[in-house]
């Protein structure tokens, strides 16, 4: 259980942080950037859930729950360490990504094809949605670039690409169904 008490520390006043290990690094460093760009998808999703009801608000209660397992996996180095941690470190779980690609699946299959790339936007809520899925993917980017020097949990580059394809899908759902998708026409303004 976490307790938090006091929430300032003065400990990262040089510059330095915390991983998950103890280790301090700085915060600029490519793990810390990696899961603060998580923290940051998970924040744009708190503005989503403002638009969304019913199913699709719980579907993104349970994406922020698993957020917090990414960031708290991409903060803890060593994987092949976990078991000198004393305890099962937190690590995202292919289940994880299974379900958001029976999510997608679902939601999918309400949809037609797409015939033309589509704009961000249309209702509010997929316009949030499409906000979530580009900060996401740089989530991504930023994971698979750790992922060239150090050792990183392979599922959680599989979850953030998922989670991409997963906020796609459904900001096209919060478009009627696609219905009321904003196209993009090439050319249009020359």
């Amino acid at each position: 259980m976490v307790v938090l008490s006091k929430i300032y520390t003065k400990t990262g006043d040089a510059g330095e942080t915390a991983l998950g290990n103890g280790a301090r690094v700085a915060k600029h460093s490519l793990r810390v950037q990696a899961y603060g760009t998580v923290d940051e998808t998970n924040a744009t999703l708190g503005l989503a859930r403002l638009h969304a009801g019913g199913p699709v608000d719980e579907a993104l209660q349970r994406i922020q729950n698993d957020l917090f397992d990414l960031g708290a996996d991409l903060c803890r180095p060593d994987m092949a360490r976990d078991h000198e941690a004393g305890y099962v470190p937190l690590r995202i779980l292919s289940s994880q990504v299974a379900r958001l690609e029976s999510e997608i699946d679902g939601m999918n299959a309400a949809l037609e094809p797409l015939r033309s790339f589509i704009l961000p936007g249309g209702s509010a809520l997929a316009a949030h949605l499409h906000l979530c899925r580009t900060v996401s993917r740089r989530a991504e980017r930023l994971t698979v670039e750790l992922a060239t020097m150090e050792e990183i949990n392979p599922e959680a580059v599989k979850y953030l690409n998922r989670l991409s394809d997963w906020f796609f899908v459904a900001a096209r759902i919060a478009n009627d169904e696609g219905r009321a998708d904003v196209l993009w026409v090439p050319g249009l303004t020359r």
